[in-house]
């Protein structure tokens, strides 16, 4: 039986993302806040092992990670303690979330929300906003349309490595793909150990976002491409909205 996304893959999960860029994508997001005024209190939605929060915290923000998986949140801690950061890891899933506070902004980058099914979409955005101060920021990616059926779908991804193998057996559906991804990791004792999960990534085109954001009293500000290149044909599309 697979396990549950993330389960396995959270101690390999920025391991195996080396090339995605992390550095660049998080001065994107700070150059962003700094020029909204957005202030220096966040949340990373989603957050996984926690990249991008280490990041802002280096430069200065405040940082809270929350997540629905526990591995991934584990991996996070250790690798803050590592290099000295503090930062919140909490548990918590996207659709049902509340913080005891309010935040200056909440940051969801690298597909939290494509995780979600779309009729979940509106529900989710509510907590979104019920954990922003009046007038404070939610910026949010996806991996588009565009991506999910031309790149991902029925397609295999193999990353091959000493220490690690990473396959992904991708296949489309109407409204999302499912890529059953499997992992052999290298023991001390030379052999491999073989773990597989199941990943459901929904697809979700930029109208219903934008409806489900307004629905939940966000004030969209504009929509772009990854890194704030041209959303057209882009692997990534991201919102930018303001809480009312």
């Amino acid at each position: 039986m697979c396990a549950q996304a993330y389960d396995h893959l959270a101690e390999w999960f920025e391991y195996l993302n080396d090339d995605c860029g992390y550095p660049q994508w998080s001065q994107y997001f700070i150059e962003g806040l700094a020029s909204l005024g957005a202030g220096k209190r966040g949340l990373e939605l989603g957050c996984g092992s926690g990249a991008f929060s280490r990041i802002l915290t280096k430069n200065g923000y405040t940082m809270s990670a929350m997540d629905c998986s526990a591995p991934m949140l584990s991996k996070g801690a250790r690798l803050a303690a590592e290099e000295g950061l503090s930062i919140d890891f909490l548990l918590g899933d996207a659709r049902t979330f509340s913080l005891p506070g309010r935040v200056d902004f909440v940051l969801s980058p690298n597909d939290c929300f494509n995780y979600i099914a779309p009729h979940e979409l509106k529900g989710a955005f509510r907590h979104v906003a019920r954990a922003l101060k009046k007038g404070g920021y939610f910026w949010l990616d996806v991996s588009s349309p565009c991506k999910l059926r031309g790149k991902f779908a029925n397609t295999v991804f193999a990353d091959d490595r000493d220490d690690v193998t990473y396959l992904s057996f991708n296949r489309l559906y109407p409204d999302r793909v499912e890529m059953n991804v499997t992992l052999f990791v290298k023991g001390k004792d030379g052999r491999f150990d073989r773990f597989d999960e199941l990943h459901t990534q929904y697809i979700h085109e930029e109208e219903a976002i934008c409806s489900a954001l307004a629905a939940a009293g966000f004030e969209l500000l504009r929509v772009e491409g990854h890194l704030g290149g041209p959303k057209e044909g882009s692997d990534r599309l991201n919102f930018l909205c303001k809480r009312a």
